[in-house]
């Protein structure tokens, strides 16, 4: 390959080339991920439907048929009307031959009219009718999908420089990329949160540029609101991912632990935090000391708490800890370090 010049040997080899659709480039890049524990489930709607067997009928589809009710019926039938056996052909061709035998014509004409009878009764009765043939029947009933919704959680304040802010929209702009493409019945709540929090629409949490003080217990007041007026913890899968810089009001941590221990956390399937800062150049590392908000968290988690905390401080963090956040877990949610 390259286009070069003749080679001795006459031997080389061809460039390979493929190229992948948007689809398929997606496929490979949300490969294994999942929403973690989705377990409550509610029928929703009609659309979604799924067949399941609901007995037999006399026609359908040849890929339908089922072989072994209709042969069921073909025994059950020949054996009510007395189909002749293999055995009495037998019998009464053995009779004829004796009969000729012997040269007895009275027991010969007998035997005669005892094999035409057969045939007869043979004619009348065949080994399949079309009343023995059976289908499998399907009933279209609706299917069990998982109800989800994941909250998503921004701090906006003034403590939030443009690098950190944009690293955050990253990995928001990554998760709702993998709702929209695993999951066609998850809700998206965006909430933006200063010194006071409000759900906002997908262009608003994007682009919006207001800012102001920090009291994070805002956006998981906002968020139990929102629960409780539009997503019952009974029926409903709860998620939530919160960005932030780690800087609150001192006074607010205590308020903020116990939201999430008393209000959040007991309803939530999975809660991430993010905290994004200047720091590490490691991938996934924060640098530098840990934030008042991350010292508050870390009093929360534990092994069998649905929570996960990670850092990231630069680009390249985002995709390789936003896969270890949404990866298929086999066991209890790993601590973060």
């Amino acid at each position: 390959g390259g286009g070069g010049g003749p080679s001795a040997d006459g031997e080389g080899e061809d460039e390979f080339r493929f190229a992948l659709s948007q689809d398929e480039f997606l496929d490979l890049f949300l490969e294994d991920l999942e929403l973690p524990d989705l377990a409550k489930r509610q029928v929703m709607g009609v659309e979604e439907t799924q067949p399941v067997r609901a007995g037999y009928k006399s026609s359908g589809p040849p890929a339908a048929l089922s072989v072994a009710r209709t042969m069921r019926n073909s025994l059950s039938r020949r054996i009510a009307l007395g189909r002749p056996k293999p055995e009495e052909f037998a019998q009464a061709e053995a009779a004829i031959a004796a009969a000729e035998a012997a040269g007895d014509d009275a027991l010969l004409a007998a035997a005669r009219a005892v094999l035409d009878k057969l045939n007869r009764k043979m004619r009348l009765v065949p080994y399949i009718d079309p009343l023995d043939v059976r289908y499998r029947r399907f009933e279209q009933v609706p299917r069990p999908v998982a109800r989800a919704v994941m909250f998503c959680l921004m701090d906006v304040s003034g403590s939030m420089d443009e690098h950190m802010k944009d690293l955050a929209k990253r990995f928001y702009s990554l998760l709702y990329l993998f709702l929209r493409r695993r999951y066609k019945r998850v809700d998206v709540v965006f909430i933006r949160h200063t010194h006071e929090a409000r759900e906002v629409d997908e262009d608003t949490f994007f682009n919006s540029r207001e800012s102001g003080g920090t009291v994070v217990s805002t956006a998981l007041e906002e968020m139990a609101r929102i629960v409780q007026d539009r997503y019952p913890a009974n029926q409903w899968n709860i998620y939530a991912a919160q960005s932030s810089d780690g800087d609150n009001l001192p006074m607010d941590n205590a308020n903020t632990v116990a939201l999430l221990r008393q209000v959040i956390l007991p309803m939530c399937q999975y809660y991430a935090y993010l905290e994004v800062g200047h720091g590490s150049d490691e991938p996934g590392g924060g640098g530098g000391d840990a934030t008042s908000l991350w010292r508050a968290y870390k009093l929360v988690v534990g092994e069998d708490i649905p929570m996960v905390m990670r850092k990231v401080s630069h680009r390249r963090d985002i995709y390789p800890v936003f896969r270890e956040l949404f990866e298929k877990r086999s066991g209890a949610l790993a601590e973060a370090d």
